[in-house]
């Protein structure tokens, strides 16, 4: 574990969370922008990995948002912003892979690769 993430760890206290805490969480920019938020999370059923967050973006009380599914890896939690923090451009993400209308994954991994092909991210079925 690198220094900067014990730091991290330290931080934000208990390194853990409990799920329905993650859920509705808010992502941000580097600068602090509000983005959107965490709709679900997505657990690998085998590993116990977490694969993927389900995000939100736009909308007005729900009405207009579209899904996002993030690779895990791609968010970092800033405790000073008490935020998860993505660090991704407006383009990236509007022409990210969509897995389905919620942004859930199914069991098409040409699919997940091509998401991952996209975030430049690692598979969390290999890490």
């Amino acid at each position: 574990m690198d220094s900067d993430t014990q730091t991290k760890i330290r931080a934000a206290g208990n390194p853990l969370i409990a799920s329905d805490r993650v859920q509705g969480s808010t992502i941000r920019r580097p600068d602090g922008e509000k983005i959107g938020k965490i709709e679900r999370l997505m657990i690998d059923k085998i590993s116990g990995k977490v694969a993927y967050a389900v995000m939100s973006f736009g909308g007005l009380l729900g009405v207009g948002e579209r899904y996002y599914t993030m690779p895990w890896t791609k968010l970092d939690y800033d405790p000073n912003l008490n935020a998860y923090v993505l660090d991704i451009t407006k383009g990236q993400l509007q022409g990210a892979p969509v897995l389905n209308s919620e942004g859930e994954s199914g069991p098409d991994r040409n699919a997940e690769r091509a998401l991952h092909e996209h975030y430049d991210t690692d598979p969390y079925w290999r890490i």
